[in-house]
């Protein structure tokens, strides 16, 4: 069983990377705007998330010292529910009944799999 502050760390885990995916968001309408992918080289948006990814990448192994993969990895999927929603509230995206049935199910899963 999870001790708490390994699900936390988890958690943070998966806001990081949903997290990088809105800097790439941000960095890709850089390029669409300056219509040059050379626009990334200067682009904070896109520095940030690569840092922010080898940070996460470091956490990641650091997570892995004290769970097992087959438990760990299955909490990656909450970015596939932190993702679209902070992409709702950043960028306007639209948020589907079936998402949040999708979101729903990846919870349910999540907690299935702790207890």
């Amino acid at each position: 069983m999870l001790r708490p502050m390994q699900i936390v760390s988890l958690v943070l885990y998966a806001a990081g990377m949903s997290f990088g995916q809105v800097l790439f968001k941000a960095s890709a309408l850089r390029v669409k705007e300056d219509g040059s992918i050379f626009a990334l080289l200067w682009s904070p948006h896109f520095i940030s998330a690569i840092i922010l990814y080898v940070i996460l990448t470091v956490v990641w192994v650091y997570i892995l010292t004290g769970i097992q993969l087959s438990v760990a990895y299955p909490f990656v999927a909450l970015s596939f529910v932190f993702t679209p929603l902070v992409a709702y509230l950043v960028f306007g995206d639209t948020v589907s009944g079936s998402y949040i049935i999708g979101v729903a199910l990846i919870i349910v899963g999540l907690i299935v799999l702790v207890r």
